[in-house]
Parts: C-alpha cells; sequence; structure tokens
C-alpha cells in the first residue's frame, strides 16, 4: 500500500521541511518525486499531519528492561518479555534500541545473547532489537555502580579472546551484539580493542577509572562512544578529566557520548556543558530498567535488587542510583529544556545520532528514500506524540 502524508514540517538534512509530503511503501521510504512525476501513482492512503513534526522514530542504545522485565534476568518467557517491552516502547516514540545486559556471569550471555539478536520491528513484534549492548562485566570495580562485584572480570590473560570467550564465541557475539561497555583502565582492554573494533561492534568506554590518556588511547585504537557521560566514572578534574575529558579532545573524529536526561543522574547544567562543548556527539539514552512503567516498589536488575521510588532507582537500601525510569520522549523534551537547543537539534540526538553510532543511517535514524518507515509525528510546542508508525504501518495504541 502506498501512503502519503502531507502538510507536516519534515526533519531531514538538519532542518525542518515546511509543508512537506512523505511517501512511505512497503515498510520504507519512498522518492516522492519518482513516485509522483516518473511512475505517476496514487497514494492508496492518504495522512494530514496538520503541521505537526515528521521525523524519524527514537533509536535508544541502551535500555536495561521495562515494564517488569529486566533483559538480564533469564525466565522461560525471555522471548515472549523482549516482545512485550518492545511493544511498550512503541507508546514513548521509540522505534529501535539495544537490549542491554548488567555485568553477568558466562553463562548468562551465553543463555540470553541468541534472543538478543537483530530483528525486524513490526506491528506484532515491536519497535526493532537492533542487537545487544553488553554493558560490562569488563569494567572498574571501583567505578561499577549498580553492577555485582562478583561478576567482574579483567582481560589481563587471554586478551580479546577472553572476553569474546565470556560472551559465547565468536559467532554468538558478532550475530547478537552491537556495543560492548568497557573500561580502558582495566588490565588488557586497551590491547583487546582493535580486535572487538574490526569485529563491527562499537567500543564504548565507560564505568572507569581511565585518565584522559587512557580514554583518548582507547579512541585511537577504536571507541566511538562513552557510555552514561558522567556516570560511573571517574569525575572531571582540571589537572586530569578522565572519560569527560574526551569532549575537549582534540581527536578527530571525537566520540558519541550516551547521556542520561532525567534530571537526577546529571545535573542539568552538565548536559548543557557537555552539549556545548560536542553538539554533534550527544546520544540520548534511557538507561532505563524494568522498574519503567511500574508502581514504586522493588525490583531487580541482573542479580541485584533495587527500589523505585517516583522518579529514581536506587540499590536497595543504598543510595547508589541503579538505571532509570525515564522514557526516550521525556528525555527529548528534558534536553532540550536542559540545553536550550533547537528541535532539530534535539530530535536529531534521539535518532540520526545514535544511527551514525551503530553505521546503520542508510535505514534508521533519517527519512531519506530507503530508509525504514519508523516515523513519528508530534505536536509543538511540548513534542507531544501524535502518532507512531513501525515499518510504516501506524501503531494505534498510542
Amino acid at each position: 500500500m502506498l501512503t502519503k502524508i502531507y502538510n507536516g514540517r519534515i526533519l531531514r538534512d538538519h532542518q525542518l521541511v515546511n509543508n512537506a509530503t512523505l511517501w512511505i511503501e512497503n515498510g520504507q521510504i519512498k522518492d516522492g518525486a519518482e513516485v509522483f512525476w516518473s511512475e505517476k501513482r496514487s497514494p492508496d492512503r492518504i495522512i494530514d499531519a496538520r503541521s505537526g513534526i515528521i521525523c524519524p522514530g527514537f533509536i535508544d542504545l541502551q535500555i536495561n528492561g521495562a515494564f517488569g522485565i529486566d533483559f538480564s534476568e533469564p525466565t522461560p518467557t525471555y522471548a515472549e518479555d523482549l516482545r512485550r517491552v518492545s511493544r511498550g516502547l512503541l507508546q514513548h516514540g521509540c522505534t529501535s534500541f539495544c537490549p542491554t545486559l548488567v555485568s553477568s556471569q558466562p553463562e548468562v550471555y551465553h543463555e540470553l545473547l541468541d534472543y538478543l539478536a537483530p530483528r525486524s520491528g513490526s506491528l506484532d513484534q515491536g519497535a526493532e532489537v537492533l542487537g545487544a549492548h553488553l554493558e560490562g562485566p569488563f569494567i572498574c570495580p571501583e567505578k561499577r555502580g549498580a553492577h555485582e562485584p562478583a561478576t567482574l572480570r579483567t582481560a589481563e590473560q587471554g586478551g580479546a579472546q577472553a572476553i569474546i570467550d565470556c560472551y559465547g564465541g565468536l559467532e554468538r557475539l558478532t550475530r547478537s551484539a552491537r556495543i560492548l561497555t568497557v573500561a580502558p583502565d582495566v588490565p588488557g582492554i586497551l590491547d583487546a580493542i582493535p580486535t572487538l573494533a574490526a569485529l563491527g561492534l562499537v567500543v564504548s568506554e565507560g564505568h572507569s577509572n581511565a585518565t584522559t590518556a587512557q580514554a583518548e588511547e582507547g579512541v585511537r585504537r577504536g571507541a566511538r562512544l562513552i557510555t552514561h557521560l558522567y556516570n560511573a566514572m571517574h569525575q572531571f578534574h582540571h589537572r586530569d578529566p578522565g572519560l569527560i575529558g574526551l569532549l575537549g579532545s582534540p581527536l578527530r573524529p571525537r566520540p558519541y557520548y550516551g547521556i542520561i536526561c532525567d534530571g537526577i543522574h546529571v545535573h542539568p547544567n552538565s548536559v548543557k556543558v557537555a552539549y556545548d562543548a560536542h553538539p554533534r556527539g550527544a546520544v540520548l539514552v534511557t538507561d532505563a530498567m524494568s522498574a519503567l512503567g511500574l508502581d514504586p516498589g522493588l525490583y531487580s536488575l541482573g542479580n541485584m535488587t533495587v527500589r523505585k521510588f517516583d522518579d529514581r532507582v536506587y540499590l536497595d537500601g543504598t543510595e547508589t542510583l541503579a538505571g532509570n525510569v525515564v522514557n526516550m520522549i521525556d528525555s527529548v523534551r528534558n534536553f532540550q529544556r536542559f540545553t536550550g537547543c533547537s528541535t532539530v537539534e534535539v530530535l536529531e540526538a534521539a535518532t540520526l545520532h545514535p544511527a551514525q553510532v551503530l553505521g546503520i543511517t542508510h535505514r534508521k535514524g533519517t527519512l531519506q528514500p530507503g530508509a525504514d518507515a519508523d516515523i513519528l509525528i508530534l505536536d509543538e510546542p511540548d513534542l507531544a506524540i501524535r502518532q507512531v508508525f513501525i515499518a510504516g504501518e501506524e501503531v494505534t495504541d498510542i
């Protein structure tokens, strides 16, 4: 079915194009000029965007679970649980995501990774799974955050092969994973980064006490992302700003940085500092966990117990933040409010930039011809979600 969406402001080529038209067929964006002038076809369905913003669906590169489901916890119903989260995320404008596993024992990765291999999105399956984000266990114990200490490892013995074996072997890792969070100060990690990057994995630096020199060396060797900037890392010091110092690094290209915009994990002023230093590197992530969408109470994060209050989550009995309960559309609104950036800039931080991290801009994060028809129609000024489309099909329960 050929669908025409008209009378909207389309996010395209770093601007909002007024009174624009978008054509969709077979789950992909079509070239409007080719459809109208060359093929001389008429649409089977016409949708009036009513001056709303038409943009790609949001992409979340770091989400630990939601709606009572923890991606790091094996269950007999894991496949259906993943589908349930995928469908629920559509309500928040998230049309593709990287399910994230926190530091776990090897047998957990061996059991779960196959479920997290990339698969297409649809009305039935929900948001597209882009492949797993493996956050640990090769991280710094002092900056583990809510990760269980007993699961943490080094690559001092075995290097890259030890990392590959931990996740269940080369075939499983490359088939199912897209992002690996590692700490460049952990023994053996710097030497392993070139091998991991050569496998097509996005190496992200995080949960780390690394100096700026170590962080930059990791980038030289292939790291391309910072995991939840400011959180679980050596804090800024004027003589050695650690991972945060990558914001001002002379290295080109500088790495992208994931950033949590709930106003709790990172102070709004700190969000603005990062954005002003490196606006094209900002990638909005939720770092959401199983309590997203649920009432206050006790929930799981891997093998750890966490307690949700109204808008924040802590390791039970501590003041250690443990994941998040913010969704993507609220992250977008917060980021714009914290930074004062334009609507184009904040939407690209949730669409184009994460797609660039994964190298998938030919099909995600843009509305260019040939891209997947994962689309949002938003109302201004509050960017309220009016309509969501996954693979060209409209989601009705928004």
